[in-house]
This record gives C-alpha cells, sequence and structure tokens, in this order.
C-alpha cells in the first residue's frame, strides 16, 4: 500500500502532561509517594504550543491509595492491554476522553494499569509486542545510550535546524514527534534548543522527566494502532531503535509519509538485531546453539524471541528501500555506522581511539541490554538456567574484548516532498 491510499480519520486529541502542577504538591510528602499528576488540554488546533511533563516516581505499592479516591478525575482505562489486533487508532476507546477537562495522580493503583512486572522488571501494560522494561534502569541506559548515539553519529540531521527555522510571515508553528521515545532525551534536547517549535512525545508509558520543557508533552499510544490522527501536523519526525516494537515497519513509514507537512524530515535509526563479525558480515546462531561467541548467541535469540512476538527484526535492512520507493520522499540519504561491541581494535591513532572509547560505552550498554532482554528471552520459552549461562559468558567475552564484533547502525533520512 503507498502512502498516498493510506486514508485519513482522525481521533480526539490525546492527554497532556502538566509540569506546573507539579508545584502543588504538599511539603513533606516521601518521594516513594510523589504524585505524577496529568492535565487534560485542549485539542493541539486551539493550543498550538502543548505544555506537558510527568515526574518520574518510585512508587511504593505498599503505600494507600486514598489520596487518589479525592484527586483523581478519570482512570488510566485507554492504556490497557490490548487484547485484537483488530483494533484501531481509531477507536476512541484507546484513547483518553480528550478535550475534557481532568486531574488524575499516578498512585500505586493507576501505575499497575500502566505497568506490570515481568521476571522483576517493569514493562509497559499496552502491547504485547514491546517486551522490553519500562521502568527505571531501563530508561538510565538510554539515557546513556543517547549520549553514545550523539558522538557517534550527531544529535541532528544537517538539514533539520533549516526545516525548524522560524519563517517570517507564516503563522504556522513548527512541529516535532518523537514515535518510541524512551527517556525522552532527544525530544527534551529538541524542545529546548527550539523553544518556538511544538515538540511531541509519543510511547507505551508517560514520559517521567520532571525536566520537561514547556513546548513539549507526553503522549500514550501504540504506534501499531496507526497515525492518522496526526497526518499533516509535522515539520520533523524522530524515529530510533524501535523496530522490535513494531508490527509492520513498511507501513509505518508509509504513514509517516502523511504525518509529514511538505518540505518535512524524517530521521530513522535502526538495528537488524545480530551482531556482525569482524569482517562485517552477520553472526547468527541456529536455534539450540550454545557456543561461542555468546553475545552474538545472545542477540541470536532475542532476534528469535522479537519475531515471535510479532516485532519487525528486519525492519533496518529494508527501510532504505521502503523510503526510497515511496514517492512522497526525496533526498533520501544514508549511513552505515559500524560500532565495535567492545574496545578490540587495535592501534593508538585517533581513529581507533575515537572508536575504542564508543566501544567502551556500547559494551556497558549492550551488557544492560542483556539485563533489560531477560524477560523477552524468559518469556520466549528459554530456561533461567540457559539464559544466565548465556549472560555470564558474554560478559566476560565483552570484557576481555578480544573478540571481534561489531553493531551495524543503519540511519536513514530524507525528506517530504513539497
Amino acid at each position: 500500500m503507498s502512502a498516498e491510499s493510506v486514508p485519513i480519520a482522525r481521533r480526539p486529541s490525546p492527554h497532556v502532561i502538566n509540569p506546573e502542577i507539579l508545584s502543588n504538591i504538599p511539603p513533606g510528602v516521601p518521594p516513594s509517594l510523589a504524585l505524577m499528576h496529568a492535565n487534560l488540554t485542549m485539542p493541539s488546533s486551539s493550543h498550538p504550543l502543548p505544555v506537558g511533563s510527568a515526574a518520574r516516581a518510585l512508587l511504593d505499592d505498599d503505600e494507600s491509595d486514598c489520596d487518589s479516591d479525592v484527586s483523581t478525575r478519570m482512570s488510566l482505562d485507554s492504556f490497557t492491554e490490548s487484547s485484537a489486533s483488530s483494533r484501531t487508532s481509531v477507536d476512541v476507546s484507546m484513547r483518553s476522553p480528550s478535550p475534557t477537562p481532568s486531574v488524575f495522580s499516578m498512585t500505586s493503583s493507576l501505575h499497575a494499569q500502566a505497568y506490570r512486572q515481568e521476571y522483576g522488571r517493569g514493562l509497559n501494560n499496552y502491547s504485547d509486542v514491546y517486551r522490553l522494561p519500562a521502568d527505571e534502569e531501563e530508561l538510565e541506559r538510554l539515557d546513556q545510550q543517547y549520549v553514545m548515539f550523539c558522538k557517534a553519529m550527531g544529535k541532528y540531521p544537517p538539514s533539520l535546524p533549516q526545516v525548524l527555522a522560524e519563517e517570517e510571515n507564516s503563522s504556522e508553528v513548527k512541529a516535532v514527534l518523537d514515535l518510541g521515545c524512551g527517556s525522552g532525551s532527544w525530544i527534551m534536547d529538541v524542545a529546548r534548543e527550539f523553544p518556538h517549535c511544538s515538540a511531541v512525545a509519543v510511547d507505551l508509558v508517560p514520559m517521567q522527566s520532571i525536566h520537561m520543557p514547556a513546548n513539549c508533552r507526553s503522549e500514550v499510544d501504540d504506534i501499531n494502532l496507526g497515525l492518522e490522527h496526526f497526518y499533516g501536523d509535522f515539520n520533523v519526525v524522530h524515529i530510533q531503535l524501535i523496530a522490535s516494537g513494531i508490527r509492520d515497519y513498511h507501513s509505518l513509514i508509509n504513514q509517516v509519509a502523511h504525518v509529514l507537512r511538505p518540505g518535512g524530515l524524517v530521521e530513522i535509526t535502526e538495528f537488524p538485531f545480530y551482531f556482525s563479525d569482524g569482517n562485517k558480515q552477520p553472526v547468527l546462531l541456529p536455534a539450540g546453539a550454545f557456543e561461542p561467541s555468546w553475545t552474538a548467541l545472545w542477540m541470536s535469540y532475542a532476534n528469535r524471541a522479537i519475531r515471535s512476538r510479532g516485532g519487525d527484526a528486519d525492519a533496518a535492512l529494508h527501510m532504505h528501500e521502503w523510503i526510497e520507493s515511496n514517492p512522497a520522499f526525496e533526498d533520501v540519504v544514508r549511513r552505515d555506522i559500524w560500532m565495535p561491541v567492545s574496545p578490540w581494535l587495535q592501534g593508538d591513532d585517533p581513529h581507533t581511539i575515537f572508536w575504542n572509547d564508543i566501544a567502551a560505552t556500547l559494551r556497558d550498554d549492550i551488557k544492560a541490554f542483556m539485563k533489560s532482554g531477560r524477560p523477552l528471552l524468559l518469556g520466549h520459552g528459554l530456561s533461567e538456567a540457559f539464559v544466565n549461562a548465556m549472560e555470564h559468558n558474554a560478559y566476560q567475552e565483552l570484557d576481555e574484548a578480544k573478540t571481534p564484533l561489531y553493531a551495524h547502525i543503519i540511519n536513514i533520512s530524507a525528506r517530504k516532498r513539497h
């Protein structure tokens, strides 16, 4: 299906989380009872610069929820786990009933509706496809990963400042959309550096930063349900490392073509869920294998687990073709970044030193990712003893930094035709 053939339909404006309400938290409230308040705004058409934030709160499930009986005006019913693939993003029941003035406190009972515990980690309770955690530990990993990617690839495509530049005699508010925002580091940087723009972050759980800029808002949504409600609203769309949670990445790209305004910019960064050897050839070990490279073995099992849940593990290998073949896009640029997974490169020249420094950070990221991936692998049917042994061996292999492996990162940017 081409981008032009996707029907346009809009759903109600999603709720927006307001940081100003945080100042109303009574003094003396302990961190474990910190309230995450949200304020539903008017539709984006009447509120061109959305404001919002969510507080990162570590909630104690043993504490009383009596306060929520007073302050809650809504529940997270619209965030409950999807049960049928036939439900679409146009289904009003999948969204909060915005615009209705409403305030809620993220107490433990509401937190339980948005999150669930699996194998000791907090996962979203909204998508059966994406099975990586959304807890504090994972958000910290994503923050460090963001710093690494900025160093290795740069923060923005070269054309982004031009696309977001203010235009004389134009009433249009430039807008940026981050699909699968994770910890929100990228979208918050954009909001701060381009304060005249509207920035929207979408993920399966609310952004949990108390430092969200006033021109940034967080929306809870499952991208698999469609983007029709965003058609024609954004100048920039940013996507990074979400393929494990996307059922049909080709369809997503076609919808992004509709989301962008003429002249808009899309940037997509993905990884094919396998590591490559020193000759940059894929290393995919078969099911049932238990042998080195342990790091490549772990990722091979993760690849199969992602596929079994419906994730598009191969999207990185095809997205260049999908974008180039879509008539809505032009000026397509592909970058292939080969990042050593540990500092195994030999030499003391500046290039080697630079990439070994990146590799040391990537090694820590991979080790943390292996912890995050335990629910994915254990839920796939692997025994805890098997996962523990594979993880232990992979840690040792990464720390020894003798096995030549690369992570192949593919970055695509393109402009929408006028």
